[in-house]
């Protein structure tokens, strides 16, 4: 079972065959649901099962949850079931966004439920493309198995666990600076941030071709961000839990093991108008 956290081109090409790897394809687009089934429909990397964002890697809203709650791990177990992951099966999830949203949203649900061999592909879609491979509209015959989910409910926290951090812990905001600072919000319906929370954008852990970027650059900037705080200090949040993974799945990557999420993030936060919002640059 391999345990790296990204999975390269030519590896996964290598193991399309063999039937103790699983490949996902998560992608997803917020502003049109179905856009991304649409796309596996079409095309997609040969065997990939699909999971929706909204179906399978999250659980029903609520008027006290924010967007996309974890899912319930029973439910998610048998989903994983039916996509033929069992204990002995390296998963490689995949998105065409370089792992930013749904891609490692899976990854992370994977560690929570107890499977570490799981992965991201890097580069995603658009490096499978690149490198000339091919895509099919065959649907996989995925062969059920028996998935035992074992959470650690260590790897994540609430929003009452948010209120009660101990002031050596940060809460790092994945979203784009100009959400952070509440100067625009195209998804929520209110815009700012959690006070206290310091912003790192996640597209910057990528280069300009969607890989990302090599283990010593990553380390220095999250260092620039995150001074000598201990990487099991650090609590990822975003809009909604999802893209919050890609930065703590970089930090992985670099390294910087056993930060947490903050699952519910802004979009749960700003469901109690009696909690603080902040605004502008910390």
């Amino acid at each position: 079972m391999n345990h790296t956290p990204l999975i390269d081109v030519a590896t996964l090409r290598a193991r399309l065959n063999d039937p103790d790897w699983v490949v996902v394809d998560c992608r997803f687009s917020l502003t049109d649901t179905e856009a991304g089934h649409r796309a596996y429909r079409n095309g997609h990397l040969p065997g990939a099962r699909y999971a929706h964002l909204d179906e399978d890697l999250s659980g029903p809203v609520t008027p006290a949850t924010g967007r996309h709650p974890l899912p319930d791990p029973k439910r998610l177990a048998q989903k994983l079931s039916e996509w033929g992951i069992g204990h002995d099966v390296q998963v490689v999830a995949y998105d065409d966004m370089g792992g930013m949203l749904a891609a490692a949203r899976l990854w992370w649900l994977l560690r929570w439920l107890g499977h570490t061999a799981c992965a991201v592909l890097d580069g995603g879609l658009p490096a499978w493309r690149r490198a000339g491979l091919p895509l099919t509209a065959e649907m996989p015959a995925a062969r059920p198995t028996a998935f035992a989910p074992r959470p650690d409910e260590r790897l994540w926290v609430t929003t009452e666990q948010v209120l009660a951090l101990p002031a050596a812990d940060v809460l790092l905001d994945a979203r784009a600076t100009a959400r952070y600072r509440g100067e625009m919000e195209p998804i929520d319906p209110v815009a700012g941030h959690i006070p206290g929370a310091l912003n790192l954008p996640t597209d910057s852990n990528l280069t300009p071709e969607g890989h990302f970027l090599p283990v010593a650059a990553l380390r220095e900037r999250f260092a620039a961000t995150l001074g000598d705080r201990s990487p099991v200090t650090v609590v990822h949040a975003c809009g909604s839990g999802v893209t919050a993974c890609h930065n703590l799945l970089a930090m992985e990557v670099a390294g910087l093991c056993g930060s947490r999420l903050y699952a519910g993030s802004w979009s749960e936060w700003i469901r109690d108008p009696r909690r603080t919002i902040a605004v502008g640059a910390v």
